[in-house]
């Protein structure tokens, strides 16, 4: 059968959907319509095209809905600051690939949406992210993350006015050292560097849940932080008490509740770092010089030092982040999936109250042949009322998608392959990597080389024991 010829009703769609939501295969349903139909030859179309309408429109249509609840639902726990990362293509058509990323309250990247591109364009990446605010309910992120594209900035400050915008440290990191190549003692000053800006701890391996990590100081304020933090934020905390036993705090100055105190940290034996901390309290404010609250959103062992000193048994509520609390049910673990529940445009549940209807008129016009006449009568007065109806409205309106038969499909076409402004096919690598890439293709090369010489050596042998063989004959 060819396809121009092939489609699928309403109530064959419908059948389709239904067999597959309670586990039906392809095969039997088309068997199914098979045996109603009374043989293959009676029906418009074969089981490729059921298979096709489950895989296409039925199974997709269901991922994509879950995809966007439970990317909504993440959004409105874990987006106040959000990462855009186009670093990667795509190996075969070159298309930029852009990733929204966001953490969640154990420090986990979750993400948030994605995108192919075609180009880098402001226009472009206006698109984007106004097609990604609509998805994620119209609500901008406190804070955007992204690397120094010009064409990035432009367009955050004219969808996302009100967001703060900074570049990503890991593109500044990888650019220090070609930056500091050339000075004295660049290495050292590197890792210098690097020891300043980074100043991270390893990473823990994750636990459970529900146990409880035990403090490391008799201080009440770090029992609120255990009983109210994720594991992996509350481990970050402890090392901020810990180092608080390097700082000897000094009272500068004070007047009416807002004291001035001067931190001293011992880093080694020989180096001290002087920080200044401010507490008011009266409105039970601390802020230290190191910021490391407003870069990270962890008291520091500074301000913690302050708040001993004082004898402050409870933080105020503003230090301790609803976004590490452990206490935050994920919404979007309790969303109904299209798994759970079966997905129901208007217009099948339309069809599903009509052909309810029509089996109990069906059923009571059957008794007798005069009820069956009066019902033949009644349908074909009111398909002509429908036709008009439609025939007066197509001049107005498109024929929807789901009017739509096999013939209007049209098959997808493969993108174009486009060239993007210098950006490399993978992610840049670093200068050890490419001395490795290097020494395995010099390597490559000298055992091809020292293949290749015996297999001529082996050759000419062979050419001689012929020419023997054929003189002795």
């Amino acid at each position: 059968m060819l396809k121009q010829y092939r489609e699928l009703s309403m109530s064959i769609r419908r059948t389709i959907e239904n067999n597959d939501e309670a586990g039906i295969r392809p095969s039997k349903t088309y068997q199914s319509f098979v045996a109603a139909a009374g043989g293959h030859r009676e029906l418009n179309f074969i089981e490729k095209d059921v298979r096709n309408y489950i895989t296409r429109e039925v199974r997709n249509v269901s991922e994509q809905e879950d995809a966007k609840e439970f990317g909504r639902a993440a959004f409105e726990y874990f987006g106040d600051v959000i990462s855009f990362d186009t670093t990667y293509n795509t190996n075969r058509y070159n298309l930029v690939c852009g990733s929204f990323v966001g953490v969640n309250h154990h420090g986990q990247s979750t993400l948030l949406g994605c995108s192919l591109m075609k180009n880098e364009e402001i226009e472009s990446f206006k698109w984007l992210f106004q097609c990604w605010l609509r998805c994620m309910g119209g609500n901008a992120p406190k804070g955007f993350l992204t690397d120094q594209c010009a064409s990035m900035k432009r367009a955050l400050e004219a969808c996302m006015p009100t967001t703060v915008h900074r570049w990503c440290i890991w593109h500044i990191m990888k650019k220090i050292p070609s930056k500091l190549n050339g000075y004295k003692g660049h290495a050292n000053i590197e890792q210098e560097m690097s020891h300043v800006v980074w100043n991270s701890h390893s990473k823990d391996s994750f636990d459970n849940f529900h146990t409880v990590i035990p403090c490391a100081t008799k201080s009440s304020i770090e029992a609120q932080f255990q009983d109210a933090y994720t594991h992996a934020k509350f481990r970050e905390v402890q090392a901020q008490f810990r180092g608080k036993a390097n700082c000897i705090t000094r009272l500068k100055n004070s007047a009416l509740g807002y004291l001035v105190y001067e931190v001293v940290e011992q880093v080694s034996s020989s180096i001290f770092n002087n920080f200044s901390v401010t507490y008011d309290s009266v409105a039970a404010e601390v802020k230290c010089q190191c910021l490391l609250f407003e870069s990270r959103g962890i008291l520091c062992r500074h301000a913690l030092s302050v708040l001993s000193f004082e004898q402050v048994s409870q933080v105020s509520p503003r230090y301790i982040l609803e976004r590490w609390s452990k206490k935050v049910k994920r919404r979007h673990t309790h969303i109904k999936s299209s798994h759970d529940e079966p997905l129901m445009e208007p217009r099948s549940k339309r069809f599903d109250q009509l052909v309810f209807r029509s089996q109990n008129i069906c059923e009571f016009a059957s008794e007798s042949e005069e009820l069956t006449a009066i019902l033949h009568c009644a349908y074909d007065n009111v398909m002509a009322e429908m036709e008009a109806l439609k025939a007066k409205r197509k001049g107005t309106s498109s024929l929807s998608h789901e009017d739509a038969n096999l013939e209007s499909v049209n098959e997808l076409q493969s993108p174009p392959r486009i060239r993007t402004r210098g950006r490399p096919k993978n992610r840049l690598g670093s200068k050890l990597e490419k001395q490795i890439a290097n020494a395995t293709k010099k390597k490559k090369t000298k055992v091809l080389s020292e293949v290749n010489v015996m297999f001529f050596k082996f050759v000419v042998i062979e050419f001689i024991f012929l020419v023997n063989s054929l003189a002795n004959v």
